[in-house]
C-alpha cells in the first residue's frame, strides 16, 4: 500500500522505516541548522521528538530558517517547528521546551531518547549537552560554526579531535579534553570563516570566563546543507543499529 514513506521505504526497507518511526530524537536550537535537521528527519519517517529552543521567530530568521516565515514572525520557534512536523506527518509525537538549555537546566534527557542533536550557538550549553549526553550513553552530534561561510561542499564529518580552521571547535577541543571527554562526533566546515566588518557583539560565559562574539553572517544555503548532513548521519546511525 502506498504511502508518505513508501519513497524512502525503497531505499532502506520496511523495519529500517519501522524503526525510524519508533525512535526519538531530542533537537536542541532549532535555528538554521536545527530547523534543517528536524526537516530531513520527519521526512525521512522519525516520529517521535523533543525539541529545544527558547527563542521567537524574527526577521533576520527568513533568510536562512525553514520555519520563518512572515506568517510566523513572533511565534516561538518550538511551536512553529511542532506544528510543521504535525503538518507532514500527523501521527508524529512532539515534546517542546521553550527555554534556554545552560548547565543549571533541568533534566531534559533520558534513556528513551535514541540520539541528541546539537546545534546549539553557545559553547557553555554545547559542553553540557555532551556531558549529559555521554554520562547517559545517548549518541550525539554536535554543530560547529556555519556563520561566515559561503561554500556548502567543505562541511565534513567527524571526530571533534580530528577538526581544524573552525573557531567553535578549536575551544570545543580545550574545553573537552579539559572533562576528559574523548571522543564526540561532529559536523564542520574547513571553509575560512570570512571577515565581517560589523561591531555587533554577543556576550558570552565559558564558566568563569565572559568572552564578546561577533554576530555571524550567514545564508540560505550553508546552515540548510548542515543540518541535512545531520538529519542523514542521525538517521544512518538509527537504522544500522541492530
Amino acid at each position: 500500500m502506498i504511502n508518505q514513506f513508501s519513497r524512502t521505504e525503497l531505499l532502506i526497507g520496511k523495519n529500517k522505516i519501522k524503526k525510524l518511526q519508533n525512535s526519538k530524537v531530542a533537537v536542541f536550537g532549532i535555528g538554521g541548522v536545527g530547523s534543517f535537521v528536524v526537516e530531513g528527519l520527519v521526512r525521512a519517517g522519525v516520529c517521535n521528538f523533543i525539541l529545544v529552543d527558547d527563542d521567537k521567530v524574527t526577521l533576520t530568521n527568513l533568510n536562512r530558517q525553514i520555519i520563518a516565515t512572515h506568517k510566523t514572525l513572533g511565534k516561538p520557534k518550538v511551536e512553529v517547528a511542532k506544528e510543521r512536523i504535525l503538518e507532514i506527518n500527523p501521527n508524529a509525537k512532539v515534546k517542546i521546551y521553550q527555554e534556554f538549555f545552560m548547565p543549571n537546566s533541568e533534566e531534559i534527557l533520558d534513556n528513551t531518547i535514541n540520539y541528541i542533536v546539537d546545534s546549539v550557538d553557545t559553547v557553555t550549553a554545547k559542553i553540557e549537552l555532551v556531558v549529559r549526553a555521554k554520562r547517559l550513553n545517548i549518541p550525539i552530534i554536535s554543530c560547529m560554526g556555519t556563520g561566515n561561510k559561503l561554500d556548502p561542499t567543505k562541511f565534513e564529518v567527524t571526530d571533534i579531535y580530528k577538526t581544524s580552521i573552525c573557531p567553535l571547535a578549536k575551544v570545543m577541543r580545550k574545553e573537552l579534553k579539559a572533562r576528559g571527554i574523548k571522543e564526540l562526533k561532529v559536523i564542520y566546515s574547513k571553509e575560512e570563516p570570512i571577515k565581517i566588518d560589523d561591531k555587533n557583539y554577543k556576550t558570552e560565559c565559558i564558566g568563569s570566563e565572559e568572552t564578546k562574539r561577533q554576530v555571524p553572517g550567514s545564508i540560505s544555503f550553508v546552515p540548510s546543507v548542515a543540518g541535512l548532513i545531520v538529519a542523514g548521519e542521525v538517521i544512518k546511525d538509527i537504522i544500522s543499529v541492530s
